[in-house]
C-alpha cells in the first residue's frame, strides 16, 4: 500500500508540475504586459534615478545620456519579468505542494 502511495504521489506530482507550468507561463505572457506597463510607472522613476547615477558615475560622461536611459529601460523590464515569473511560480509551487498533500491524504485512493 505504502509503495502505491509513493507511486501516486509521484505521478500527481508530475502532472500537476507539468500543468502549473503551462498555466504559469501562459498567466506570464497574457498579462506580464499589463503588469510591466503598471510596474514601471510606479517604480521605474525611482529605480531609474538610482540606477542612472550610479551608472555615470562607473562610465564616462560622454556616453552617460545615451547609454544610462537605454540600460535603465532594459535593466527595468528584465527585473519586472524575472521578478513576476519568481514570485508567481514560488506562490503557485507553495499552494500547490498543499493541495498535492492534503488531497493525497484525504483520498488516499
Amino acid at each position: 500500500m505504502g509503495s502505491t502511495d509513493a507511486y501516486k504521489h509521484i505521478h500527481i506530482h508530475a502532472y500537476i508540475d507539468t500543468y502549473m507550468h503551462t498555466y504559469i507561463h501562459t498567466y506570464i505572457h497574457t498579462y506580464k504586459r499589463t503588469y510591466v506597463r503598471t510596474y514601471v510607472r510606479t517604480h521605474a522613476r525611482t529605480h531609474a534615478r538610482t540606477h542612472a547615477r550610479t551608472h555615470a558615475r562607473t562610465h564616462a560622461r560622454t556616453h552617460a545620456r545615451t547609454h544610462a536611459h537605454t540600460h535603465t529601460h532594459t535593466h527595468t523590464h528584465t527585473h519586472t519579468h524575472t521578478h513576476t515569473h519568481t514570485h508567481t511560480h514560488t506562490y503557485i509551487h507553495t499552494y500547490i505542494h498543499t493541495y498535492i498533500h492534503t488531497y493525497i491524504h484525504i483520498n488516499p485512493y
